[in-house]
């Protein structure tokens, strides 16, 4: 069990790709951490992280269920994920789930969204610290990361006492996002990058300090700068921001989840 100094990380997304290398190569640091971390299969992904044969003296890692494309499952989640911190520090809380695929048919578990903008942006606000990718326009996809940067900046506004970093890992052909057919991507395109190196791009956001003077600036690229604001312009009007980023309860209210 990881000792009372250990750093506490919530994670999605942990259970392969980015996240999973991510979370091992924070297994084989000396500095401890407990992991939190949310899985659609928890015995596959208890499964590959005792494989990993970290020092549980050290560390410890905590699978609880999470199918993000259901908000009330995302709910449950929070609210298990809460009572296992119960008065402890949060220090990382990383969202790195996504899925790229259509908005066509209806939405899943009766939703009236679909599954890209739930999995991409709705189901962050019942768990802010975002892990987004370096892709041009690919319809749904793109739409719901700009959703999900307008989002980042919300929850800057929301959370001014926590940094909120949204940072690219790059292209990473070797995830799992192409499953569904919509972005064929492989190694040999310019600028892919492998998955061990994906993840040391988001792990640079877990050590940096030189956040730059405007709370606005808050993209991190995958060479390790701060993008400028001009790039994402159109993401720092707050009426936008505010337009797409209902409260929790009313996301709740909508999905008939209200307890």
């Amino acid at each position: 069990m990881a000792n009372i100094a250990a750093k506490t990380v919530v994670a999605t997304g942990a259970s392969s790709g980015l996240g999973f290398e991510l979370v091992k190569q924070l297994l084989a640091q000396a500095e401890p951490y407990r992991f939190i971390l949310g899985a659609r299969d928890t015995e596959t992904t208890k499964k590959a992280y005792d494989e990993l044969k970290f020092d549980s003296a050290t560390h410890s890692v905590t699978v609880l269920p999470l199918e993000l494309s259901n908000l009330k499952d995302v709910k449950s989640f929070s609210q298990q994920t809460l009572q296992n911190l119960g008065q402890d520090k949060l220090d990382y809380l990383l969202l790195n789930a996504g899925v790229a695929k259509g908005a066509e048919g209806p939405g899943p578990y009766g939703s009236k969204w679909c599954e890209p903008y739930i999995v991409n942006h709705l189901s962050e606000f019942d768990k802010t610290f975002l892990a987004g990718s370096g892709l041009g326009p690919i319809d749904t996809y793109s739409v719901t990361k700009f959703v999900q940067l307008l989002g980042a900046h919300w929850w800057r506004r929301q959370l001014p006492q926590c940094d909120v970093v949204a940072v690219s890992p790059g292209l990473i052909p070797q995830t799992g996002l192409p499953r569904h057919g919509a972005m064929p991507m492989n190694a040999s395109m310019p600028d892919a990058k492998s998955v061990p190196e994906g993840a040391q791009s988001i792990l640079r956001a877990f050590t940096r300090s030189d956040f730059p003077s405007d709370p606005d600036q808050i993209f991190l690229t995958s060479w390790g700068e701060w993008w400028g604001k001009d790039v994402y312009e159109k993401t720092l009007d707050k009426k936008l921001q505010d337009k797409w980023c209902p409260s929790k309860e009313d996301i709740e209210q909508t999905e008939g989840i209200v307890e």
